[in-house]
């Protein structure tokens, strides 16, 4: 079993920034990919960014190139999701998510565990 708990999500004005940590516990957290989802009220939970599980590889949404990074601390059983230059239509619950290979792009059925979200709100 793998649990995650995410963290750092809140309210920021267009423009802003926030990084997202998702904690983990449990057994081999280095041999997972991760990946972080987001779901806005009455939309479907959709993919934002991916990393392999040594963090030599990872894949983005098209919507977050170039503003949104994802990293990985194997040493802290932690990743990351640092978010700059956010704008409203990121608002959405941000979701954590293990998935034992990594693919581009990982698919909601490729994810073993999720964390419980956590929310980010981004004021026009």
């Amino acid at each position: 079993q793998v649990q995650l708990v995410e963290s750092g999500g809140g309210l920021v004005q267009t423009g802003g920034s926030l990084r997202l940590s998702c904690a983990t516990s449990g057994r081999r957290f280095n041999t997972y990919a991760m990946a972080w989802f987001r779901q806005a009220p009455g939309k479907e939970r959709e993919f934002v960014a991916a990393i392999g599980w040594l963090g030599h590889y990872t894949h983005y949404a098209d919507s977050v190139k170039g503003r949104f990074t994802i990293s990985r601390d194997n040493a802290k059983n932690t990743v990351y999701l640092q978010m700059i230059s956010l704008k409203p239509e990121d608002t959405a619950v941000y979701y954590c998510a293990a998935a034992a290979r990594f693919a581009t792009p990982i698919s909601l059925t490729d994810c073993e565990y999720w964390g419980q979200g956590t929310q980010v709100t981004v004021s026009a």
